[in-house]
């Protein structure tokens, strides 16, 4: 970022906060789904829960400035649809005029901060569906993690029903992205991937709220793909993991999974934002290049 842009952010979150508001507007919006059919969406919503680690480095989204710059590269590659984050992160985009013509979801329930008392109290902190439709903005996303061992549980189903409904009078996609939890033997949180528990909380998240007509699933990518996305015909968005050690075999799984009917595209994070030689445009090409 050159550093009078970063001095007119700063001025004018300072001086003229009301300019977020008509800029946010003014901004140029676009169809949620292009004539490709598909949406490849850089997430950046995780510094919200406190997860600033990446991989070794366990402070690396910690330098805002930073995650800007990574952002804008992002989003200046072609194929690249669009951001998923929280208020904060969206509005220094929206100044830097960096949304214009992009797809922009809001992310709503961040209160669940890990490793905390709380951490399955999913509550909404972020967004709402009002705020969401008075931005201008082009949908909302909602973790749903359901512990059968929590009752807070409970709560954050109601939430997101609740969310769902709202996003769907303003006509705004409702991206759900849920898990079924297990603990293990610490007692520790722990997403269950095997793809019975991932069928079982799809068919949970489908069915809340009034209508699902503008409901839409944010899934992991597990084992047995084809036999998890039958349980929905509901449009899904893929949740791009680490690639970890062996990323050509992490590429082909998601290449495999893009192929199924009801996959629409990809939401990447720390994956594409922070690869291990910080080449974020090579990272970015490579996964447009799935679609």
């Amino acid at each position: 970022m050159r550093e009078e842009a970063l001095r007119e952010l700063v001025r004018t979150r300072a001086e003229e906060p009301e300019r977020l508001a008509a800029t946010a507007a003014a901004r140029r919006r676009r169809p949620l789904l292009g004539d490709r059919g598909r949406l490849m969406l850089i997430a950046a919503d995780h510094p919200a829960r406190g997860n600033l680690a990446v991989g070794k480095r366990s402070m690396a989204m910690a330098d805002r400035i930073d995650l800007l710059d990574r952002l804008q590269v992002a989003l200046s590659r072609p194929g690249v649809d669009g951001v998923l984050a929280t208020p904060d992160v969206i509005e220094d985009l929206l100044l830097l005029d960096g949304l214009d013509g992009k797809v922009v979801i809001g992310s709503m329930n961040r209160g669940g901060i890990p490793g905390t008392a709380f951490e399955i109290d999913d509550r909404f902190t972020a967004y709402d569906a009002d705020a969401l439709a008075s931005g201008h903005l082009d949908g909302g996303k909602m973790l749903l993690r359901i512990d059968p061992t929590d009752r807070a549980s409970a709560d954050v189903l109601q939430g997101c029903a609740e969310a769902v409904s709202a996003l769907a009078a303003h006509r705004l996609m409702a991206m759900v992205e849920p898990f079924w939890v297990r603990r293990d033997d610490a007692g520790k949180a722990v997403n269950d991937l095997s793809p019975d528990a991932v069928i079982k909380s799809i068919a949970v998240a489908q069915a809340l709220g009034r209508t699902s007509a503008y409901t839409w699933l944010k899934v992991p990518v597990v084992a047995d793909m084809e036999r998890v996305l039958a349980a929905s015909t509901l449009p899904a968005l893929l949740l791009g993991g680490d690639p970890g050690e062996a990323p050509d075999e992490t590429y082909a799984a998601w290449q495999k999974a893009l192929r199924l009917p009801t996959v629409r595209g990809l939401v990447v994070g720390r994956t594409l934002l922070y690869p291990p030689d910080d080449d974020v445009a090579t990272a970015v090409d490579t996964a447009v290049g799935l679609l």
